[in-house]
């Protein structure tokens, strides 16, 4: 009897020991998480802005607001950019975009007055989603909505 009591003992505490290992892995996953998201941030979202500038100036003016020292201690972090397009003789009309990334790594671009909208995840590092709807809100800027 005593056996089985301090063979439940012994699985009870090397349990605990994997939940605390596993507790332990996920707090530093969770750093890794922080510099993950800003890479995927910096690779595909501020390398595909830059091009964007490149491709279209002259048409609409693309400014981007990275924030490094705000990033640096997000947990979840983000990039802002602009969109100035012309519209007649009224001036120039800005559009601010959020890209926020989850903490479930998910990706969406966001504004006042619209719905969010997903453009993939961390692990995937394409860029294809993201700038697939930066063409769409460029053209819109370019039209002036």
């Amino acid at each position: 009897m005593m056996s089985k009591y301090k063979d439940a003992l012994d699985r009870g505490k090397e349990a605990r020991r994997e939940q605390e290992g596993k507790v332990g892995n996920e707090k530093a996953e969770g750093v890794d998480f922080g510099a993950q998201a800003r890479a995927w941030l910096n690779e595909v979202v501020v390398a595909s802005l830059q091009e964007a500038q490149a491709d279209v100036r002259g048409e609409v003016t693309v400014e981007m607001d990275t924030a490094p020292g705000r990033q640096a201690k997000a947990s979840t972090p983000s990039v802002r950019f602009k969109l100035y397009g012309k519209r007649g003789t009224e001036g120039e009309v800005a559009r601010t975009f959020t890209v926020d990334v989850h903490l479930s790594g998910e990706v969406s671009v966001s504004s006042p007055g619209i719905v969010a909208r997903e453009v993939g995840n961390i692990g995937d590092r394409t860029d294809e989603r993201f700038s697939t709807l930066l063409a769409e809100l460029i053209e819109d800027a370019a039209k002036g909505i």
